[in-house]
């Protein structure tokens, strides 16, 4: 399944595993009238097509470094970042929601370790008065209980094996991702952390799997000239 998601300052995002980045990028310039440029930085990658639209990809696990150098080519490109994608990694999962999160290891897109655990937490109540007081303090209760359980087993699952990693993948709730890197033990951990949140539904084992794919995936950003 090919996901896309509008962006903020006009475009979409479509997401692209490593695998298939070269013929999107042919397609790319069957539709716009060629490619014009490619500039590949350490951290990014800009295709200019001959009509003005751009494609532009935030390097996961950067820096890129090709062994030509970076700086900007005449035409298409995008082998160094092909090649860059394909090396072998494992990596760190750690995808969390209120009141659930799934924590692994991945390698070539398979989990070779996962711990999953979800916990109680009731939604808001639209009730006035005393009553919503009590179950707000409930709820609140219920969440920093699951996001505690949720810090543990990131510790005992990822904790001792941080050295083995080259990254960390997050997913999940940005604001519930916060609160977990408020806690100083991870901190270790989040310094791994790229800076691409993977967006899923409920953590599950079967969405940890699909996680470890999506995590060597790019996202491209494209915006029309």
């Amino acid at each position: 399944m090919v996901r896309k998601r509008e962006v903020s300052g006009g475009g979409r995002a479509v997401e692209v595993t490593p695998d298939r980045l070269e013929r999107w990028f042919a397609r790319f310039a069957e539709r716009n009238d060629g490619v014009l440029s490619t500039r590949l930085d350490p951290e990014q990658v800009l295709v200019r097509g001959g009509n003005g639209t751009t494609a532009t990809v935030a390097v996961p696990f950067a820096p890129l470094t090709p062994p030509g150098g970076t700086g900007q080519a005449e035409g298409l490109a995008v082998q160094p970042l092909v090649e860059h994608l394909r090396r072998p990694r494992r990596l760190g999962l750690v995808l969390v929601r209120l009141g659930g999160h799934s924590i692994g290891i991945a390698e070539q897109g398979r989990v070779l370790v996962s711990r999953t655990d979800r916990r109680l937490v009731h939604g808001r109540n639209s009730a006035g008065g005393w009553s919503q007081q009590r179950f707000a303090r409930r709820r609140e209760g219920q969440a920093r209980q699951a996001l505690a359980a949720a810090a543990e087993d990131v510790l005992e699952v990822l904790g001792s094996r941080l050295s083995e990693l080259d990254a960390v993948v997050l997913g999940g709730d940005r604001r519930a991702l916060d609160d977990l890197r408020a806690d100083r033990r991870l901190a270790p951990l989040f310094a791994l952390a790229e800076p691409r949140v993977l967006e899923v539904s409920e953590p599950r084992r079967s969405v940890l799997e699909e996680a470890a794919e999506r995590a060597q995936a790019v996202e491209v950003v494209v915006r029309d000239g």
